[in-house]
C-alpha cells in the first residue's frame, strides 16, 4: 500500500467515525470536520517535534502565531490537506474503494488508526511534558526565580488579606 493510500485510508477511517458519531444529528459537515481532525493531527506532530527540538538542542522556540516557524507550517498543513482532501474531492473515490474492504480488514484498519490517534495525542502531550521539565531544570520560563519571588509575594499578600477579612468577619479586629 503506498503511503497516499494510507494516508487516505487514515482519513477515510477518522471520516466514517465523525459520521458514525453525528449519526443522530446527520451526516452535516462530516468530511469538513474528518479534515479539521487532519490538520489538527498534523499540527500536533509538528508542534511536539519544535518540542523535542528545544529540548534536545537547548533552542527555545517560542511558539507564538506571529512567529513565522508557527503559521507557516499551520499555512502549509491547511494547503496541503485541501489540496489533498477537498480539492477534487479526490477522498471520495478513496472512501468507495475502501468500503469494498472484507469487515475484518476495515475492523482492523479501524483499530491501527485508533492507535494512531492516541499514539499522536500522547505524543503531543509528552512533548510539553518535557519542555517543562526542561524549564523546571533550568529554572527558566514560569520557574526563574523572578516569576517565583513574585508569586510567593503575591500569595504572601494574597494569605495576609485573607487573614484581615477573616479578623473582620469574627470581629478580632476591634480587640
Amino acid at each position: 500500500m503506498s503511503i497516499k493510500k494510507m494516508y487516505y485510508y487514515f482519513f477515510y477511517k477518522i471520516y466514517m467515525s465523525i459520521k458514525y458519531f453525528s449519526a443522530p444529528f446527520g451526516d452535516f459537515l462530516s468530511s469538513f470536520k474528518a479534515g479539521l481532525v487532519m490538520i489538527v493531527l498534523q499540527l500536533w506532530t509538528l508542534f511536539s517535534i519544535m518540542n523535542y527540538y528545544s529540548v534536545l538542542s537547548g533552542n527555545t522556540v517560542e511558539l507564538s502565531f506571529s512567529k513565522p516557524i508557527v503559521y507557516i507550517p499551520f499555512v502549509f498543513v491547511v494547503v496541503f490537506n485541501y489540496y489533498t482532501l477537498d480539492y477534487l474531492d479526490i477522498w471520495k473515490n478513496y472512501n468507495y474503494e475502501f468500503e469494498q474492504l472484507p469487515k475484518k480488514k476495515n475492523i482492523i484498519g479501524s483499530w491501527v488508526a485508533c492507535l494512531i490517534v492516541i499514539a499522536l495525542t500522547i505524543n503531543f502531550i509528552f512533548s510539553f511534558y518535557c519542555l517543562d521539565q526542561k524549564a523546571k531544570k533550568e529554572q527558566t520560563g514560569p520557574y526563574s526565580p523572578e516569576v517565583v519571588a513574585k508569586e510567593r509575594r503575591e500569595d504572601s499578600l494574597q494569605k495576609a488579606q485573607q487573614i484581615e477579612k477573616l479578623k473582620k468577619i469574627y470581629g478580632e479586629d476591634k480587640k
